[in-house]
């Protein structure tokens, strides 16, 4: 009872969706003594479900976020059957055995006839009719806590982190980076360092006004919502996705080089261009980013993905561009900003 109580007290003290993944998932590890927890992302992509896997805990391990690069959206949810039935027929859970002979139980989040998110909870020898009811209790809690979450800090059309989220999450990234800058250590600890940042990227629906006025302001929605999907399934589980009003979206990465952080950019672009939407038929993206550094502002950070922005749309649109390589290139010229004015 002690445990189960210290848990519970641990998961309503978070703020963060990121956190509250870790709480809850070591919460049942213990509680249920199983092999390996799991928070499982359950995304539909072109009318597939995919699964893909956002925190994890093993036995004798310590609970963390899964940062993981695939390219594609996950698994798809037909690796998961009894899961997949669980969904289709919006039961509160389902069990089966894997082919490690390890029983699973899953567990959806249910917010309404909807479940974007799912325990996964592996056990050597099965469940017992109390563990069950323990775990349960621990998974009402938690979604509970993330309805709280999200409707604080969530956008009510498209599900992405709202503006207001924003800055807590780049104060975060911006402390990190000064951080890592100061951690002392060997040289190939300041190597890595140097060579993996933190990235801001923001993102505009080319010819969006168009979209409104031809095909109407439901098909404008619609697109805006599988843009936003496709943010999801495009970028990593550690990557950070906010709708910041209109068409307009800002993605924060974490801890990547330029090399794979363009990549990563690029792959989402690409995804959206080749997406065929409902009505509407083809839509492109340009994006702006640049690196996210502690000696710069806020304000600053987002005026220079702006610019790149900016300049994405003005040289052919449907294009990515990197911020320091324009101004390296003589492209672009730094402007001097005042910390006090809104980009957005």
């Amino acid at each position: 009872m002690d445990s189960l109580l210290r848990h519970m007290v641990d998961m309503t003290g978070h703020r963060d969706h990121t956190m509250l993944d870790i709480s809850v998932i070591s919460a049942v590890q213990e509680l249920a003594g199983a092999v390996q927890t799991r928070v499982l992302a359950i995304a539909t992509v072109a009318g597939q479900k995919f699964v893909r896997s956002r925190a994890c805990i093993r036995a004798g391990g310590v609970a963390c976020p899964e940062e993981q690069d695939g390219a594609g959206p996950g698994e798809p949810i037909t690796s998961f059957p009894e899961l997949a039935h669980c969904l289709e027929n919006h039961d509160s859970r389902a069990q089966g055995m894997g082919p490690d002979g390890l029983r699973r139980l899953w567990l959806p989040i249910w917010f309404g006839d909807k479940a974007d998110t799912c325990l996964e909870i592996t056990h050597e020898h099965g469940f017992t009719a109390d563990s069950v009811h323990t775990i349960s209790g621990i998974v009402s809690v938690y979604r509970n806590f993330q309805n709280l979450l999200d409707y604080s800090e969530r956008d009510s059309l498209t599900g992405l982190l709202n503006r207001k989220t924003f800055d807590d999450q780049l104060a975060r990234m911006l402390h990190g980076a000064d951080a890592e800058t100061l951690l002392p250590g060997r040289l190939e600890r300041r190597q890595h360092v140097a060579e993996e940042k933190q990235w801001l990227a923001v993102v505009d629906v080319d010819h969006f006004k168009t979209v409104n006025d031809r095909f109407g302001h439901l098909y404008g929605d619609e697109v805006l919502i599988l843009v936003a999907n496709l943010l999801q399934t495009s970028f990593r589980s550690q990557d950070r996705v906010f709708r910041f009003g209109g068409e307009e979206f800002v993605v924060l990465l974490r801890s990547t080089t330029l090399e794979n952080a363009r990549k990563i950019i690029d792959r989402f672009r690409t995804n959206v261009e080749s997406h065929v939407f409902p009505q509407v038929g083809q839509v492109t993206v340009s994006v702006g980013f640049t690196s996210i550094s502690a000696a710069d502002s806020p304000v600053v950070t987002l005026g220079h993905a702006d610019q790149a922005l900016y300049f994405a749309k003005a040289n052919g649109r449907n294009r990515a561009c990197h911020y320091e390589e324009l101004v390296a290139n003589g492209l672009l010229q730094t402007i001097a900003t005042n910390d006090t004015a809104e980009f957005f």
